[in-house]
């Protein structure tokens, strides 16, 4: 029953996600939280911040101006918790926000925080040199001033539901003083000081293997409850899980139907559901690897990827490899946002319907079991993360369901690092990705419209549409609810249609944390959000009993 208990709990809302274990009070502070990881979290350093753990722990380091709450509500600034701005006000006519900084705030190094930092922030992510993520949001930013040193003014030309979210919660702010002599393109390269105005700061990272944040004892938004936050990277025969059901960690954010089975026998460990925001999905390259002026040889193909889609039963793999702890993907979004409507579908399963078309193209396999059109075989590399059990596990069973229509697929497993350099490069045929969306579906601006598809988007597949970019950009221009879910609609049915990607599965996020940890009110897809206010009880045993303090 409890597992039944558990899997419910996944669609409930994040206040359902604060159980605090008995006797707990709300005074007690101080502990190490350990929290376990499948792989290294890549760059800590807001910009470039792209994987989950990494965006989890720049979110400990640093600070927005103020950032969405628990209740998801990005329209207007309702909801909204502030952060380095203790107040805002909007002009008359709704074209410019005032933010008046906290005079407390300072950076870990002891400086003030200044509105000079947040229009250097501003600038550099909107520079394209920078090759950062939210370049599309800050095109919608017409201009920053400082009136004084806490007052920091943005402009846009134009009125947007989403204009607070452009302005307080899209990026950290960065600490100029540190950073403004950096050559723009040479941020990747420069290893910038980790360096912040959050509730805690870094103190040490070993890359690969572990870190650790620590308490800002004088911080402006008071001192963490926690004393430490230690992440660790599991590697060899121990999973998270394992560690996280031996004691040896306190979370573990990635827990897999087995996963939960066990923990249902551990008295010492709760699983917390929320809402997922992220989705998997296998995306082909619709240009050249060897040349991006050339289509893909073979996924330059509409018809080629649409009938591939159609080999695909999704909903056999989903169930073989997470059983009711994921969905099918519906496309490029997830079911957590209101502007996702129930009726959007994929392509079909439908073999008899594939196996005509790759007839129809001239991919025979009259001879062998793997169809050839002249000299050339129906086959492709998919590139899979070796620390993602469930993509693996769903790699295998995509590979036999393309086998039975004549495709030939060859796994390559490699580790997060050099998968995620490969993909970004663009020097893949097929890769089996997966993406967080955010507070808001504006995401899937940089991961799969045109101007995605520059050097310096996500849109790694290079998909280009413009009845699809339209349809994305007048859904994030309105106003009225009921319209942006239309667009998006048809933006879903536009993009499913074309199949640029295989949309897999859409996970459930279940957390598993020790019974020893007091948690808060969870965010969906950031159940990190309030971190600094978990708390450990005094006296408790601690996790960290074989893991003594870094000197």
């Amino acid at each position: 029953m409890r597992i039944l208990l558990l899997v419910g709990l996944a669609g409930l809302a994040a206040s359902c996600s604060d159980k605090q274990p008995r006797g707990a009070a709300e005074s007690d502070t101080g502990g190490t939280l350990v929290i376990a990881v499948p792989a290294d979290p890549g760059s800590i350093f807001p910009p470039f911040a792209v994987t989950g753990h990494g965006r989890m722990i720049a979110s400990q380091i640093y600070d927005h101006l103020a950032d969405v709450g628990p209740e998801m509500n990005t329209i207007g600034d309702a909801g909204f918790v502030p952060q380095l701005a203790e107040r805002w006000e909007w002009s008359d006519d709704s074209l410019s926000i005032a933010f008046h900084l906290s005079p407390r705030a300072r950076w870990h190094d002891g400086r003030p925080v200044t509105s000079r930092d947040v229009k250097f922030t501003v600038g550099l992510y909107a520079n394209p040199d920078l090759g950062g993520q939210t370049a599309e949001e800050h095109s919608r930013i017409d201009s920053v001033t400082t009136p004084d040193s806490l007052t920091v003014v943005y402009w846009f030309a134009n009125r947007s539901p989403v204009q607070f979210l452009d302005a307080a919660a899209q990026v950290q702010i960065l600490p100029a003083h540190l950073l403004e002599g950096i050559p723009v393109k040479s941020f990747r390269e420069a290893n910038p000081p980790l360096i912040g105005s959050g509730r805690f700061k870094l103190k040490r990272r070993d890359k690969g293997a572990s870190g650790e944040l620590v308490a800002d004892s004088g911080n402006y938004r008071g001192r963490a409850k926690l004393d430490r936050v230690i992440w660790t990277v599991s590697t060899g025969a121990t999973s998270p899980a394992a560690r996280l059901l031996s004691g040896a960690a306190d979370v573990f954010d990635a827990m897999r139907p087995e996963d939960v089975r066990d923990a249902a026998r551990n008295e010492t460990v709760r699983v917390v559901g929320l809402p997922g925001l992220d989705y998997v999905f296998v995306q082909f390259n619709l240009r050249d690897p060897a040349s991006s002026q050339r289509p893909h040889p073979l996924f330059g193909d509409r018809e080629l990827r649409r009938a591939l889609a159609m080999s695909v039963d999704r909903a056999q793999v989903v169930r073989s490899i997470l059983d009711t702890f994921a969905l099918v993907a519906v496309g490029p979004t997830v079911r957590a946002y209101a502007t996702t409507d129930s009726l959007v579908t994929q392509l079909p399963f439908d073999t008899v319907r594939a196996k005509r078309t790759l007839d129809s193209l001239g991919w025979t396999n009259r001879d062998s079991r793997i169809r050839t059109r002249g000299t050339r075989a129906l086959a492709f590399t998919l590139i899979v993360p070796s620390s993602s059990t469930s993509r693996n596990r769903a790699a295998v069973l995509i590979q036999a369901q393309l086998a039975r229509v004549g495709v030939q697929v060859d796994i390559e497993q490699m580790d997060n690092s050099a998968f995620y350099q490969r993909w970004s490069a663009r020097k893949f045929d097929a890769a089996f990705g997966t993406w967080n969306m955010g507070s808001t579906p504006g995401a899937t601006v940089q991961t799969w419209t045109t101007s995605g598809a520059a050097q310096s988007g996500y849109n790694f597949g290079s998909y280009s549409n413009p009845a699809f970019d339209v349809a994305v950009d007048s859904a994030l221009s309105s106003t009225d609810p009921r319209r942006a879910r239309e667009l998006f609609t048809r933006a879903y049915r536009v993009i499913n249609e074309d199949a640029p990607a295989m949309w897999i599965y859409e996970p459930k996020n279940l957390i598993g944390i020790h019974s020893r940890v007091n948690s808060v009110a969870m965010r969906r897809g950031a159940w990190w959000f309030g971190l600094a206010d978990w708390s450990i009880p005094r006296g408790s045993r601690l996790a960290r009993d074989e893991m003594p303090a870094a000197p």
